[in-house]
């Protein structure tokens, strides 16, 4: 049987609020330094005498050139993550998990659909593909989220604007705010899905996903063109603990990226 291996010491070397209850926090190893991550996988993230959880990166390199995960604080080690200030030391294992699969993407529009913190997983992909432009067709971004408060890197979304064709949505609006108002897939009616050469990739509330990637295949983009990150319940990330078990797959270790045509009978079993 496998040994997890032990978490490396890294320091913060940034951070940044990007709502109320989540922040950006740039880690620079300490030390011995992981093997590069790429898009769409995660790390194992400790905070010392509190505990350890799953995090995404949300961008590969920061200011600093160090991994970038975005944090929440639900319950008691995200909480002291998203109390991190710099200079402050934590324990990072990782890369763990599949990654989006932007080789497959080459040559095709690129349709990144986010819910909530969603977008932190997808982050990534919008730096590549603007950083590649010749490499990909068409860049299109849909974000939605519960209020204009909830939008994470809105600022960073406004300057995605033009390179990328860029929709954003929330569920309850606030004052000031003029944009969309509804669910994220209403989106998709405001801009052109070309089927046949199109990659779709989503992240977001498991029932956000479903709908997302039926109205997708409703209009044509085939079940395998359709990516989904379904970052549900894990703990261990070495596929021992049981607690991310989809059916059959353990998905720190066979996700939490997936193709749609796997993850569809999968989502569809209620309280699987």
């Amino acid at each position: 049987m496998s040994t997890v291996t032990p978490p490396l010491p890294y320091r913060v070397a940034a951070t940044e609020p990007e709502t109320a209850d989540t922040r950006s926090v740039e880690l620079v190893p300490a030390g011995r330094e992981l093997p590069p991550f790429a898009p769409g996988q995660f790390a194992m993230v400790y905070a010392f005498g509190v505990g350890e959880v799953p995090v995404s990166v949300s961008a590969l390199r920061g200011r600093h050139g160090g991994p970038v995960h975005t944090v929440r604080a639900m319950g008691a080690a995200s909480t002291a993550l998203y109390r991190l200030r710099e200079g402050d030391t934590v324990g990072l294992r990782g890369p763990y998990g599949t990654g989006w699969d932007l080789d497959a993407a080459a040559g095709h529009d690129v349709l990144v659909i986010a819910g909530g913190i969603g977008l932190a997983p997808l982050r990534p992909v919008v730096h590549t593909v603007l950083e590649r432009p010749a490499a990909y067709g068409r860049l299109g971004v849909l974000v939605g989220a519960r209020t204009p408060d909830d939008l994470v890197y809105r600022e960073e979304i406004e300057s995605w604007r033009g390179p990328a064709e860029v929709g954003v949505t929330v569920d309850r609006p606030g004052p000031g705010w003029h944009g969309a108002v509804g669910v994220v897939t209403a989106l998709l009616d405001r801009i052109d899905i070309r089927p046949d050469r199109t990659r779709a990739l989503v992240c977001g509330p498991e029932v956000m996903i479903r709908h997302t990637a039926r109205a997708l295949t409703g209009r044509g983009v085939p079940a395998h063109r359709v990516q989904v990150s379904l970052e549900r319940n894990m703990r261990c990330a070495t596929g021992h603990c049981g607690h991310c078990q989809l059916g059959p797959l353990l998905l720190c270790r066979d996700g939490p990226v997936v193709g749609y045509d796997r993850a569809e009978p999968l989502l569809a079993v209620r309280e699987l």
